[in-house]
């Protein structure tokens, strides 16, 4: 199947679903070599408050009806939500590395889920006056961000 079919046939699904969740102005974009998805719902302003839980019940449901079908993993992000915790997330990442280098005292951020504590992961994975680790178990797990000593 090639990339363009296998595009289409997800876009495809994932209109179905949002449309059967009774959403009518919607639009979809493929980004980065058809593993993310943009999806830009504009007749739902109730949806703001709930966007977290939304993305997240749609992200599962998207990726089982996908499985099943035979597709690889893919990003889902509505209303930009995802893209603009990531930015977040960086910059959350980026204040604690910098305060942790110079008061030379380790950091725990909040509990985070796996997907969010990756990003800080990586994003602090190159800094030579730092190292992180993850701590906690199930919704409890944080990062803590640690001098090298």
């Amino acid at each position: 199947m090639s990339d363009a079919t296998k595009f289409q046939e997800i876009k495809e699904i994932i209109e179905t679903i949002v449309r059967t969740m009774g959403f009518r102005d919607v639009s979809i974009s493929l980004y980065e070599e058809g593993k993310r998805f943009s999806i830009f719902i504009n007749d739902a302003p109730f949806l703001e408050r709930h966007l977290s839980s939304f993305v997240a019940d749609l992200d599962y449901v998207l990726k089982m009806m996908l499985k099943k079908k035979g597709h690889e993993f893919v990003f889902i992000d509505v209303n930009n939500h995802r893209k603009e915790r990531e930015d977040l997330l960086i910059k959350l990442a980026r204040a604690a590395a910098k305060k942790v280098s110079l008061t030379k005292k380790e950091i725990t951020l909040p509990a985070m889920n796996a997907f969010e504590r990756r990003i800080i992961h990586a994003e602090l994975a190159t800094n030579p006056d730092i190292k992180t680790e993850s701590m906690g178990e199930g919704r409890e797990r944080k990062v803590v961000v640690r001098p090298i000593e």
